[in-house]
């Protein structure tokens, strides 16, 4: 008998799409996840940074050219933008993957999975981490049920947030934080120096060149108003390199001259050794809960922002760790609110064992159970769903 040709192995293609530096930290460990599942039996292709990149995608563009913050910002770039979702969908319909897994920044990315959609309804589409329809314009869950199969939540709250407002199916599989947990608790001699004087502080006034630009003055005057009290701290400003030049002209004029940092290894270590943070309102928030680290936070938008996001925003806190509590134990105050003469007395009170400080500690010590996800790590979870939704269904490796 002539021998049959061995059948060819099935290759997967799966495009995924990510434009911040937020959603490449998020898509790089999915793409290692589901490697592992697919072996050499699947290929990459969209949009990513450089975790992404480094995982095996080829990206259409880098991801700075979208680093766009603000509603008046976007409007001046909208043709750029425009042009780069049109080329986006081009190249996935072109693909014809087996699966389109979008990865946060929903301006862009839920714009991509409707024109794709709309061109090929046969392309599946999982979208990892969920837009925010509990906190702002809720009739997005059910228009985004017409073109998206699948929701990755990373809050625990979201699948109930987006049954109850006819949404797509939501899973919640994980923040990625909850992998990151060893790096993020002191040691013995870390938890020494957080109860040591003087304490160190954190000062953290955004991840983008306009937070920083909004939060910087109003954070030295706070220091200056703790000094002016005698209160005594040693203040550390972790930052990124593309950030360092804007922060290191920020705080030329500040009285109290912080430490400052860079690297996340550098930053993960002063979170370990903190004993308070003032805080811009984000993601870092649930970063410093989970350290234990007790926090007031504020945050500033422009005029235009402001006046929009007051009539849409539908919670009772916009801090991502007060939501996942369930109970607004972190103070928070946004815009006019925003001064040292309101910031200075919650430090105060977090630099020693003051009321506010011992409810944030409380509250922090059960973040780990309502955060829990079982056996898996978030990126495994995330992994498997976007392989049961492609097309074929499960393909587990031979």
């Amino acid at each position: 008998m002539t021998p049959q040709p061995s059948a060819s192995p099935v290759v997967r293609r799966i495009c995924l799409v990510a434009t911040e530096e937020s959603g490449d930290r998020l898509g790089a460990p999915l793409m290692k996840a589901l490697r592992q599942r697919l072996g050499d039996g699947v290929v990459f292709s969209g949009v990513g940074g450089r975790g992404m990149i480094g995982e095996g995608l080829v990206s259409l563009f880098p991801i700075e050219e979208l680093s766009i913050v603000g509603f008046t910002a976007v409007i001046k770039q909208l043709p750029k933008i425009l042009g780069l979702i049109r080329r986006t969908v081009d190249a996935v319909v072109a693909a014809q993957p087996d699966v389109l897994v979008i990865i946060d920044s929903p301006d862009f990315t839920q714009r991509v999975a409707k024109r794709v959609h709309a061109r090929d309804a046969t392309i599946p589409i999982v979208n990892y981490a969920a837009p925010t329809v509990w906190a702002w314009r809720p009739g997005r869950a059910r228009v985004m049920r017409g073109y998206l199969d699948h929701v990755l939540g990373l809050l625990p709250f979201e699948p109930d947030a987006y049954r109850r407002l006819g949404g797509p199916p939501c899973t919640y599989v994980g923040h990625p934080l909850t992998e990151q947990l060893a790096t993020l608790r002191p040691d013995t001699a870390e938890q020494a120096r957080r109860d040591a004087k003087p304490p160190v502080l954190l000062v953290l006034p955004g991840s983008r060149r306009s937070e920083v630009a909004r939060h910087i003055a109003v954070f030295g005057e706070t220091l200056a108003r703790l000094q002016a009290q005698g209160v005594v701290f040693e203040a550390v400003l972790p930052t990124t390199p593309h950030l360092e030049a804007a922060v290191r002209a920020g705080v030329a004029s500040w009285p109290v001259k912080p430490a400052i940092i860079m690297g996340d290894a550098e930053k993960r270590a002063a979170f370990r050794s903190a004993r308070a943070a003032l805080a811009k309102s984000g993601t870092v928030t649930l970063e410093l809960a989970l350290s234990g680290v007790p926090m007031v936070t504020a945050y500033r938008v422009g005029d235009v922002e402001a006046f929009i996001l007051r009539r849409l925003i539908k919670v009772q806190s916009v801090i991502l760790a007060n939501l996942v509590i369930g109970d607004n134990v972190i103070p928070e105050f946004l815009q006019e609110a925003c001064t040292a003469d309101n910031l200075a007395p919650v430090l105060v009170d977090l630099l020693n064992d003051g009321p506010i400080r011992m409810r944030q500690v409380e509250a922090f010590n059960g973040l780990d159970d309502i955060m829990a996800t079982g056996a898996d790590s978030p990126s495994v979870r995330a992994a498997d769903i976007v392989l049961a939704t492609m097309r074929g269904g499960r393909h587990e490796p031979a």
